[in-house]
């Protein structure tokens, strides 16, 4: 695997690279996996990585971010054929990833049948869930309430001092985001622009935000990619991707997906990410499965995972966040 990962890490900067270039290192499984594809014919073939490669080919962060911000080589603005035409044609979990996702649906499944709707121990595991979640996504847009501040908020709407009244209402927020979820999580079964525009507004109530698409740009910290900055154009990104994630079979590629494709078009002027993370959950809720708090990852990782897709439509350290998280998710709740 390591030997792949080289070369098509050498073909993504070194495309239309002659046999020569690649001699010792070119496999015929990399060429009937779609990986890599070659042009012309004897002497004269150059091999190329195809946009299955650049999506799920592995990227060393350490590496990646180790050369300043303005010296990467990056794709600058939003990729129209990444959404209509290369993620529909892509498995996105390896085999062993969706191995590993069977086994976390498994034992969600089983823990369930243990547990009953209503109850107080299913009351008391949503409410965890639900602290912690908050907790989280909240955290990883920079909120400073601790685990325990948040939970006292959550639980007797007592705001922490030395923090803000915004920072607290981020967090009620999501708490009623996941209130709604949970009260009719078939809602959810089907993505559509007026669905996500709902758990948004709940996210920014009371936060000064504007509940609707945007229609002035934005600028992401950290960054050279440029967002889409036209309402139609926004508006049309999001339906592309709806009819994308309501095309996908399994809830966890629905999941990966909308946490991805939210932020990477940041159709709203703030609260993308959250939005993401609660959508997300509204589809594995929807389909029966465990939702992720994220609660073990680190904020900087998810953030660097997250840039690498925006800028390279990569989402291999993303999708490794999200297995971890899985397997995190069900043997921590229910």
């Amino acid at each position: 695997m390591q030997l792949i990962d080289e070369i098509l890490e050498y073909l993504q900067y070194h495309p239309m690279s002659s046999r020569q270039d690649v001699e010792g290192c070119l496999s015929s499984k990399v060429i009937e996996d779609g990986l890599i594809v070659s042009h012309g014919n004897n002497r004269s073939t150059v091999y190329a990585i195809t946009p299955k490669a650049h999506i799920l080919r592995t990227v060393n962060l350490d590496s990646y971010y180790a050369i300043d911000i303005d010296k990467r080589d990056v794709q600058p603005g939003y990729n129209f054929d990444l959404i209509r035409t290369e993620l529909p044609k892509i498995d996105i979990f390896s085999a062993d990833e969706k191995t590993r996702l069977d086994e976390c649906q498994k034992l969600f499944t089983a823990h369930m049948k243990e547990m009953v709707p209503g109850s107080v121990a299913y009351n008391r595991e949503l409410e965890r869930l639900g602290i912690d979640l908050s907790w989280k996504s909240s955290q990883i847009e920079g909120n400073t309430y601790t685990l325990i501040e948040t939970e006292t908020l959550l639980k007797d709407l007592k705001e922490a001092k030395g923090r803000t009244h915004a920072e607290a209402q981020m967090l009620l927020n999501h708490k009623s985001a996941l209130k709604a979820i949970i009260a009719n999580p078939g809602y959810f079964e089907r993505l559509s622009l007026a669905r996500i525009e709902d758990i948004h507004s709940v996210l920014v109530e009371d936060m000064g935000v504007e509940p609707s698409l945007r229609y002035r740009r934005v600028r992401i910290t950290g960054t050279k990619y440029q967002p889409l900055d036209v309402e139609s154009q926004i508006r049309e990104a999001v339906d592309d991707m709806c009819a994308l994630i309501n095309g996908k079979a399994d809830p966890y590629e629905k999941a990966l997906l909308a946490l991805l494709l939210i932020s990477y078009i940041q159709p709203f002027e703030d609260g993308n990410k959250r939005t993401s993370r609660l959508v997300s959950n509204a589809l594995l809720l929807a389909y029966g499965h465990c939702p992720l708090t994220f609660r073990s990852v680190d904020a900087n990782d998810y953030r660097a995972a997250l840039l690498l897709f925006y800028e390279h439509n990569n989402l291999s350290a993303f999708k490794r966040i999200f297995v971890e998280q899985a397997e995190f998710a069900v043997h921590e709740y229910f």
